[in-house]
């Protein structure tokens, strides 16, 4: 119990901290107590960054990377696990040496590969793309196919379906669990990435909202009131959707996590 209060503190100088009209500076400050709140600071970073265009970026590249993720990561899976053909191994052996490599160590080729061959700055698929198949998530369903039985596959294709209404058919509704644990496993990441963005972006009307508030925290934080209370409002405003799609699915997250432990 200790331990969760003291992980929830950051959460409650965040929520205080962005309702306080005026930042306590003294040592009280560091746990603020609920007084003089006001939405004023969430009106500012608003007027500054227009948090519903940055919203609608985080959440076209959020979607749009958790789609990919969701459709390759399958198709991956599957082969890894139900398929078997010349060099499996060694692509499994390439999925877990991605798991090992930083992703910092790969930014300088991506952007060159991104920036410069594919001519996609600003653009949503430039900030999707290096994040449009998860290695995490290939090895979920992976771990999740290897639990079927071989016979149910084996019975679909004397009934002549091909693998991929087999995929469609039979696969996916077996590990609905593991659909919904990459989805939220990979929603996270892209939701408050902000390296990879800010790198590809200059265009302030592409950029999600992780990264408008890093701008924001620069420049136009100065001008306003409370410049801390503004950048905490927004943080709020960020972390809203990943706390409400934890709460949401809590249930349905807990069990996939409890069943793929026991399934080993």
């Amino acid at each position: 119990m200790l331990g969760a209060l003291t992980a929830l503190v950051p959460f409650y100088y965040m929520i205080v901290g962005a309702l306080q009209r005026e930042r306590d500076t003294s040592l009280q400050g560091m746990l603020p107590l609920p007084g003089k709140l006001t939405l004023d600071n969430f009106a500012e970073v608003n007027e500054s960054i227009s948090l519903g265009r940055s919203l609608l970026n985080s959440l076209v590249i959020t979607a749009g990377v958790v789609g990919c993720t969701l459709v390759l990561g399958l198709l991956v899976g599957y082969a890894l696990a139900v398929l078997s053909f010349r060099g499996r191994g060694l692509v499994f052996a390439l999925v877990l040496l991605v798991q090992a490599i930083p992703f910092q160590l790969l930014m300088v080729p991506l952007y060159v590969m991104v920036v410069r061959y594919f001519g996609l700055a600003d653009t949503y698929i430039g900030m999707m793309l290096p994040f449009a198949i998860n290695s995490v998530a290939v090895l979920i369903f992976r771990q999740y196919f290897l639990q079927i039985p071989r016979e149910i596959f084996d019975a679909a294709r004397v009934d002549g379906a091909s693998e991929l209404r087999i995929l469609v058919s039979i696969a996916v509704p077996l590990v609905r669990p593991a659909v919904l644990t990459a989805m939220l496993v990979t929603f996270i990441g892209p939701w408050n990435e902000f390296l990879w963005p800010f790198l590809v972006t200059k265009e302030a009307e592409l950029q999600p909202l992780a990264v408008s508030l890093a701008n924001f925290s620069q420049s136009n934080g100065t001008f306003v009131d409370n410049p801390m209370g503004a950048v905490l409002a927004g943080a709020c405003v960020l972390a809203v959707p990943v706390v409400v799609l934890f709460l949401l699915f809590q249930r349905h997250f807990t069990s996939a996590n409890l069943g793929s432990a026991i399934k080993g």
